[in-house]
Formats: structure tokens, C-alpha cells, sequence
């Protein structure tokens, strides 16, 4: 089965208020968009690089429609973006956050939708958001931004069966990574992982199914972080919440295997090498610092680039 229904939920069109500013506010840099990679199927992301964007941002509403990464709602607080084709990545940007500075102050804002008509550097902020940083009046105003690493999130991972999934047709939701996923792969009863496939509408599809569950869905972002989550079942438009966070001091580290090293004795230092651990949805050990695409663990919530030029792709 696939899926075929159209999933562009945004208005089409220019903004008006762009429209009614005419054009005065230049662009003042445009860069480089994040390369998209093909693996099996999936769209795979490349680590963002370290530069930052100058650009605009208009804003709009959503109106109770549903966004193109297929969420439900907009988030909570009202403060989302929605992004140009080549920002959007083919749903890759999607769950991640940006920090835009503008005018007259700072925001974070969710990637929850497309812009059909953005170019690269310009941002369609909501209401709410836009308003943080620049006159509402104002209509266009100039920004810079970055792609937040390892952002906080308003909870732990959660998965959502979307409306037609079956045993011979898989398609679920993945909310609350915070970073940009590589892969998702899935398990049914038998044990044998598949690796699901990313829509531009932000599903990831396994078109032959998995069979009826439970799940085992193990999630893995572009910084070689992964979190394994259980017991996830077959119950399509609900949304399923775990204990397990990806991002934000997210995912799980290994518990030691012998007592800490006593305080006089140099404690090795770690291999930069070393493989982050998959973990259990029911796992409740400390949190471990991702991974950068040089194998050295990222702080937590720094901004990068959202579209700089392309390290390897750590598509799993």
C-alpha cells in the first residue's frame, strides 16, 4: 500500500504582508543548503556546519490546519517556522530548532512546516514568534539563525501510528528528537529490523509493513546518537509518549561496570570511538552528550548552521 494523498497543508502563495512591504528589506546572505544523500530510500542529513545565515522572516498563521511535517497541532507555545524547499530538506529539518535573532530580540522556534515559495534565508515565522523579535507592523524583517544542537524538548520521544497503518503497510510519526534523524528502523514480533523510508511529509513509511506489533523502533540522529524504543504497538492516530529522550541531555548512557575510579588515580580518558549505546524506552541510567560528525561528543543545546556545507553523512 502507499501512501498517495497530498500533504502540502500551507498556504500557497506569497505572503501578503512580504507583498505589501515591497521587497525592502535585502537579503543580506544567502548560503549553502545542507546536502541531502540518498540511502536506501530515506533522505539523510548531514551534520550542520558551524557558520550562521543572515536572512529575512515574514510570518504566518496556521489556522488550525495541519502542518507539512504531519504534526497534529502546533507546538504548545506558538513558536514554529516553516521553512523553503531547499531548507526543508524533504521533511529532514523536520522536529528540529533554530534560534532566530531579529530586531528586537531572540526566539526558538520548532520546524514544523514548508514554505512553497521561500528561498534559502528566508524564514516563515509564526505570528507569535515573529512578534518576539520585530514589529508585527513591519511585516519582513531582517534575521540571522542556527540550527540548534541537541535542543531541549517539551518531552521525551513519542511515536505516532499514522491513519492507515497495518500489518502490510507501516507509517508512524516521530516526535520530540530534537536533532535531525538519520534513519528509523523497525522490528515486529519476528526481531528482523526494516528500515523505514522518509516521506516528504515527514511519515517514515515501510511499505511492505512490519507486521502487527509490538514494535521495536530503534531511532538514530545525524550525530550518531540512538535510542531503541519497545512496546510500541499498532494503534494508528494515537500518539504513544516513551521515558526516552534523543535530545536535550536525552538517550541513555551505559550504567559502569565497576565502581569509579578512586580521586588520586587518573581516570582514562574515553575513546572518541566508542559506539553510543541503543537503549530501552524503559531505561532510566544517566544521560550521555551526543556525538559530533568528528566522533567528539557536542555540548547540549549549542546553535549551528542549519544548511552549511555537508560533513559525511552518518546515515544509519
Amino acid at each position: 500500500m502507499t501512501e498517495t494523498r497530498p500533504r502540502s497543508h500551507r498556504r500557497i502563495g506569497p505572503n501578503p504582508r512580504w507583498l505589501a512591504a515591497g521587497g525592502a528589506v535585502v537579503l543580506a546572505a544567502i548560503v549553502g543548503v545542507a546536502l541531502i544523500l540518498q540511502n536506501g530510500g530515506s533522505a539523510c542529513a548531514s551534520p550542520p556546519a558551524t557558520s550562521a545565515h543572515s536572512g529575512k522572516a515574514t510570518f504566518y498563521d496556521l489556522d488550525g490546519g495541519v502542518p507539512n511535517c504531519s504534526y497534529p497541532s502546533a507546538p504548545d507555545d506558538d513558536l514554529f517556522v516553516a521553512l523553503g524547499p531547499a531548507e526543508y530538506s524533504g521533511a529532514a529539518a523536520c522536529g528540529t530548532y533554530l534560534d532566530v535573532s531579529g530586531p528586537t530580540g531572540k526566539v526558538r522556534v520548532k520546524v514544523i512546516d514548508k514554505c512553497p515559495e521561500c528561498d534559502p534565508g528566508h524564514l516563515d515565522l509564526s505570528r507569535t514568534a515573529f512578534k518576539k523579535i520585530g514589529a508585527e507592523s513591519a511585516g519582513v524583517i531582517p534575521i540571522t539563525y542556527k540550527t540548534v544542537v541537541n535542543p531541549a524538548t517539551p518531552g521525551p520521544l513519542s511515536v505516532r501510528m499514522q491513519d492507515g497503518t497495518s500489518r502490510y503497510y507501516w507509517a508512524a510519526l516521530i516526535d520530540n528528537h530534537g536533532n535531525q534523524l538519520a534513519s528509523v528502523k523497525v522490528a515486529g514480533p519476528g526481531g528482523t529490523f526494516h528500515t523505514a523510508k522518509r516521506a516528504d511529509y515527514n511519515n517514515w513509511i515501510i511499505d511492505g509493513g512490519a507486521g502487527s506489533g509490538p514494535f521495536k523502533i530503534k531511532v538514530s540522529d545525524v550525530y550518531g546518537r540512538s535510542a531503541t524504543l519497545t512496546g510500541i504497538s499498532l494503534s494508528p492516530e494515537k500518539t504513544q509518549t516513551t521515558s526516552v529522550r534523543l535530545s536535550g541531555g536525552g538517550g541513555v548512557q551505559a550504567p559502569r561496570s565497576s565502581p569509579p575510579t578512586p580521586a588520586k588515580k587518573k581516570s582514562p580518558k574515553p575513546s572518541v570511538s566508542s559506539a553510543v549505546p541503543s537503549v530501552a524506552a524503559s531505561s532510566s541510567s544517566a544521560p550521555a552528550a551526543p556525538l559530533s560528525a568528528a566522533g567528539t561528543t557536542a555540548p547540549a543545546d549549542t546553535s549551528l548552521d542549519l544548511a552549511g556545507a555537508a560533513a559525511a553523512s552518518r546515515c544509519r
